[in-house]
């Protein structure tokens, strides 16, 4: 079995690789670092038979990466590892074609048995994206309002189109502050805080940070 690992922290590289060879004595691995070896690695024959993918990479934006890497390796399931748990996030992937989700956070075990699962066909869910009834929990869909009036009426409407965190990244960027200052204030990584800029900009209809920062005033009839 090959394995594609791509991954820019070599820590991360060399644990996975550590677990995923209790997969069989016919492991191999590949191993890319940065987008552009990621890119290679995908020209690179033959074809892995399975790909884990870092959500955050130096080069990446957003989430194109793996929209890439899933176009590229038809029918080769492909699982991300992340730092982030947002339940919403991970639904987004899913639907683009990604077969697993595994939080840094998790152990070593847990990984095995996701890749394991997803090896056979399966599609791993982190229980956190589980509501009560054991269905993947779904973002409430935008609804349309009058037009707001105040800074309460704007947070009312931002909350039926973003998340909380969303919102809360918004709130950083409209205050003038760079991703990296972003991550730091709400204790994220900076590969985060660009996938919740990715859905704002979306969510508003709008290509940029300024463009964000204008149509949230404009939510609140401000000029």
């Amino acid at each position: 079995m090959r394995i594609l690992i791509a991954d820019d922290h070599r820590l991360i590289v060399e644990g996975v690789k550590l677990k995923l060879a209790e997969l069989g004595p016919d492991t191999e691995f590949l191993v890319a670092m940065d987008v552009n070896e990621l890119r290679a690695a995908l020209r690179n024959e033959p074809s892995p038979d399975l790909a884990v993918v870092d959500l955050a990479m130096p080069g990446t934006q957003g989430h194109a990466h793996l929209s890439e890497v899933i176009a590229s390796l038809p029918g080769v399931p492909v699982i991300v590892l992340s730092g982030s748990e947002d339940p919403f996030l991970m639904k987004d992937l899913l639907a683009i074609g990604v077969q697993g989700f595994i939080p840094k956070a998790y152990s070593p075990d847990v990984m095995l048995s996701a890749v394991r699962l997803v090896l056979s066909g399966g599609v791993y869910v982190p229980p956190m994206m589980l509501d009560e009834s054991g269905q993947i929990a779904q973002s409430p869909p935008p609804v349309a309002t009058p037009p707001a009036n105040g800074p309460a009426d704007l947070e009312e409407r931002l909350r039926q189109l973003l998340t909380d965190r969303q919102i809360d990244v918004l709130w950083l960027l409209s205050q003038g502050k760079p991703n990296k200052v972003i991550a730091r204030d709400l204790g994220i990584s900076e590969g985060t805080v660009k996938i919740h800029l990715a859905a704002i900009f979306r969510a508003l209809n709008v290509r940029n940070r300024v463009e964000a920062v204008v149509a949230s005033r404009r939510l609140s009839g401000s000029p």
